[in-house]
């Protein structure tokens, strides 16, 4: 039996912005499931990594999976802490790109949610001016839902935010000795 599925229209849709920060584990892993329930409600989804570079991590091969309406783009260089000088200079220009991406195409109608993964990590380590974030969560569309994820996110952002989620580690296997498992962090 095929089923007609039901999309809320953009005009009775009020874009949330959203985030998710804190010290544990699953603010990347939440924002994916809140993208794919988007996707499954038939919103197109963006998913933008400020930090992430050139890893293959699981959440790629299922997007290839789902094709043209759920897309990430790794737009960083990687690890940020402990980087020398010249590798701080192309992690801001790297970070500095992926907000002019996710300027254009938050303006661009073409998208239901943006997630701009990792860039609270961004401001933090002042790879991005906190004044242009929250220009760009000003100028965001109506409809549009906007999350942000990463640590220490700012008390701007989230003063801007309609949902914030502070994730909070009690228990981590890495303090057990146990290394990433592939699933499961990659």
């Amino acid at each position: 039996m095929h089923r007609k599925r039901s999309i809320v229209s953009m005009a009775d849709t009020k874009g949330l912005v959203i985030v998710n920060t804190g010290n544990g584990k699953g603010k990347t892993t939440a924002a994916l499931g809140l993208g794919m329930r988007a996707w499954g409600q038939g919103l197109r989804v963006l998913v933008l990594q400020f930090i992430k570079g050139n890893w293959t991590y699981g959440e790629l091969q299922a997007a290839e999976r789902m094709g043209a309406d759920f897309v990430i783009r790794q737009m960083g260089e990687g690890f940020v802490r402990n980087s020398t000088d010249d590798e701080r200079t192309d992690h801001m220009q790297a970070s500095k790109e992926a907000l002019e991406d996710a300027r254009q195409e938050i303006m661009s109608g073409a998208w239901g949610m943006i997630i701009l993964d990792e860039i609270n990590y961004a401001l933090g380590y002042g790879l991005l001016p906190v004044d242009e974030v929250l220009e760009l969560i000003a100028a965001k569309p109506d409809y549009l839902h906007l999350v942000l994820t990463g640590r220490s996110a700012r008390k701007e952002i989230i003063d801007k935010a309609d949902l914030v989620t502070e994730m909070g580690e009690i228990k981590h296997p890495y303090k057990q000795g146990i290394r990433a498992q592939k699933g499961i962090e990659f």
